[in-house]
């Protein structure tokens, strides 16, 4: 009997993982909850927050394995009362996800775990904070305390824009994410997204990525969930992998475990990579949107088969296969993104090349047609033998697709370049296969 996998989200990043999935040799029988427009042959009408409802449909369909794919269920307890009902999930327990739902705690686990990361203070209040603001040096980072979809960060340059920042952690649009205020020493340096499978004993590291989170080209404008990524980053080495492993990935699992919270899931671990080293900027909980993207195209390995082990506790028998080349995301949005957007915008995907595929984040399709229903769109990806042929395949793909007024940026993967990449690639065997072995 085909093994059967519940991916619970509606984003680009669930259309990705569902789609490695499919391609397991094992052939399992993926369902996607609730899903979006490219996974709607697979679809599931439960909504990712209805906990019960999912933990239910698990239960009824002798699902295998559950991978949360956002940040939302978790923060719900998802986890918990499928490993009640001895269901395998990918994922960290209620109390372990507080890493990525409250800074303040994830601030408090670095401090006692050694973790090498930017001084903060936290506040329980907004005027609290703007005194404290008032003696302080500029520029620092202010963070709402919990979830807020990538939009509650703010980088400020003096005490006008920090207290207006305050004044948008604690505004209602947040939705009380900002209770509790974190101010941040700023970090300059190199940002990386570092992804690695936990768990409770043991950590699997699976690769870097560099988001581009502003809205707008040059790494201006507001902060979003993200406009694009790539990877590999040709600064991240070896050495710097070995060395997050040894300052800050396994010296948190062994304050997780000391807590009685062993961590088991992906550990999305954001870095700023400065001139003393790596320092953590956050912790997520999950894969990344649109990390997960790119790591799939690279990923050789058979996914379902690592995460099934991950959720079994067995992931010192795995051993990863990665392909060579360099994959890219452009993130296309709707107009006006991340403020206020219209919706049912007509799309049309064209034809796609063996090298190149499209995620769907915010779509629906109804009537045969597909349409637009969120923010972030569209995920034009594609492979090349290095980032600029891949760079080059997606924004091809991206001019091909038809969706009259995308908001997309142009320069997804040039700071890859200016750093030097260093990295032409051989072995991929991208651009010889055909699609339908993809």
């Amino acid at each position: 009997m085909a093994k059967r996998v519940l991916v619970v989200g509606k984003g680009g990043r669930e259309h990705a993982l569902a789609w490695k999935l499919e391609q397991s040799p094992s052939r399992p029988r993926v369902y996607v909850a609730p899903g979006n427009g490219g996974t709607a042959h697979i679809n599931v009408p439960i909504s990712q927050t209805d906990i019960s409802a999912l933990v239910r449909f698990a239960a009824a369909e002798q699902i295998d394995l559950v991978i949360p794919g956002s940040e939302e269920p978790l923060s719900l307890g998802l986890v918990d009362p499928l490993r009640a009902a001895d269901i395998p999930a990918v994922g960290p327990s209620l109390a372990a996800s507080q890493l990525e739902s409250s800074k303040a705690f994830a601030k408090q686990v670095m401090a006692e775990a050694g973790v090498p990361t930017a001084a903060w203070r936290v506040f329980e209040d907004g005027e609290a904070a703007r005194q404290y603001l008032l003696g302080s040096t500029f520029p620092c980072v202010i963070k709402a305390d919990g979830l807020a979809a990538g939009k509650g960060v703010f980088i400020v340059q003096d005490f006008r824009e920090a207290s207006a920042a305050i004044a948008a952690c604690t505004s209602p649009a947040l939705g009380g994410a900002g209770r509790r205020i974190v101010i941040e020493e700023y970090l300059q340096g190199e940002e990386i997204s570092f992804f690695c499978l936990c768990d409770g004993r043991t950590a699997l590291p699976l690769a870097a990525v560099q988001d581009h989170k502003r809205a707008f080209d040059g790494d201006t404008g507001p902060n979003t969930g993200g406009m694009g990524t790539y990877s590999p980053p040709a600064f991240w080495t070896a050495e710097l992998e070995e060395q997050t492993m040894h300052q800050v990935v396994y010296p948190l699992l062994d304050d997780m475990a000391r807590r009685g919270t062993p961590y088991q899931g992906v550990l999305f671990v954001g870095l700023m990579i400065t001139a003393a080293g790596p320092k953590v900027l956050e912790f997520n909980v999950r894969f990344g949107d649109p990390e997960a993207q790119v790591l799939v195209l690279r990923l050789k390995s058979d996914l379902y088969e690592v995460l099934a082990a991950c959720a079994a506790g067995r992931l010192e028998e795995v051993e990863l296969q990665w392909d060579p080349a360099a994959a890219v995301c452009v993130v296309l949005a709707a107009p006006g993104y991340p403020g206020e957007y219209p919706k049912e915008i007509p799309l049309e995907i064209p034809a796609l090349q063996d090298y190149e595929m499209v995620f769907h984040a915010g779509t629906v399709r109804r009537g045969g047609k597909l349409f637009s229903s969120g923010g972030r769109v569209l995920n034009a990806c594609a492979v090349g033998q290095d980032l600029p042929a891949a760079r080059k395949r997606a924004y091809q793909l991206v001019q091909r697709i038809t969706f009259p007024q995308a908001h997309y940026r142009t320069d997804i993967g040039l700071r890859g370049l200016e750093v030097g990449l260093g990295c032409t690639r051989s072995g991929s065997t991208w651009g010889e296969r055909t699609p339908t072995e993809r």
